[in-house]
């Protein structure tokens, strides 16, 4: 090998990977992270493909199969793999049609959350008076209620449905997001590169998103992870409590609350959107777990 093959393969070998190969490298490391993204995509695709993969409409009601045991079951049926509810709806296309309601509301939950509280958390980072302390002191009135309470109270005042359920969740998760991003704000103006950006003469707008947001968003993108799993169980204990989704919406949450009276004569009613909960929220925290690691430059090995 001549002398100038020789420098370039080990100026190539010095070269840093890639961010997202590097990523890649360190959250595959973690089994759990590994298992949630798979559960995730597969939730994913049934919501996406509810229509097509589910045996059954969702609100139909098969008038002579009331309570019908699981196929595996004495008395299931192959017909009904998961069993039927008490007015003969198959239970697996409500479960497969109720992953598309509680991700997609999920996501809009999270994602209006996320928008408006790296808003308030930037206003508030980099405004420094009384507008910081305004906002941050009612960030701190509505972190001094339990949030589901804070829910509940939102949903009475604006009507049971799955909207103002949305929106209620929208905004006891706010506060989160706001003191996330003003730490990390005032975190990254403290840095050499911010006090060179405004040397250089760069305005606010620039200075809050194109130099120091996103040096920010690690930190916000595992809080969202996390928040989604939030999301998702608080929209389900909503819609237990018959102040969130209504039926005959296939809603996990609305599911448990409409089978409660049969769960001792018919476990699957109650079983399956239960571990449906439970699936989904311990997958989207197995993720944010992995994602904390990768993203972290502390916790790296």
């Amino acid at each position: 090998m001549s002398e100038a093959a020789a420098v370039a393969v080990t100026a190539q070998a010095e070269q840093p990977p890639h961010p997202f190969v590097e990523f890649w490298r360190y959250f595959r490391a973690n089994r759990g992270a590994l298992m949630g993204l798979g559960v995730i995509g597969v939730l994913a695709f049934a919501a996406l493909a509810a229509d097509v993969i589910s045996p059954h409409p969702p609100n139909h009601q098969y008038r002579d199969a009331f309570l019908v045991p699981p196929a595996w079951a004495d008395g299931g049926s192959l017909r009904f793999p998961f069993g039927t509810d008490d007015i003969g709806r198959d239970m697996l296309s409500r479960i497969i049609h109720g992953a598309r309601v509680s991700l997609s509301i999920g996501a809009l939950v999270v994602t209006i959350a996320l928008a408006s509280g790296i808003a308030l958390g930037l206003v508030a980072g980099f405004s420094r008076g009384i507008l910081d302390i305004v906002i941050m002191r009612a960030m701190d009135v509505m972190l001094t209620l339990p949030s589901l309470l804070l829910a509940i109270v939102v949903v009475a005042i604006l009507g049971p449905s799955l909207t103002n359920a949305a929106l209620a969740v929208v905004i006891v998760t706010l506060p989160h997001y706001v003191r996330l991003t003003r730490a990390a704000v005032l975190s990254e103006l403290t840095k050499d590169y911010v006090t060179a950006s405004r040397i250089s003469g760069a305005g606010r707008s620039r200075l809050m998103f194109a130099t120091v947001l996103p040096n920010c968003m690690a930190p916000l993108i595992v809080q969202a992870t996390l928040g989604f799993s939030t999301a998702v169980l608080d929209l389900a204990a909503l819609g237990f409590l018959g102040m969130g989704a209504q039926p005959p919406t296939p809603e996990w949450g609305t599911m448990l609350a409409d089978a409660l009276q049969f769960i001792q004569r018919a476990w699957w009613v109650v079983t399956f959107p239960g571990l449906a909960i439970l699936m989904t929220v311990l997958a989207f925290n197995l993720m944010g777990d992995g994602l904390r690691d990768a993203l972290d430059p502390r916790l790296k090995r």
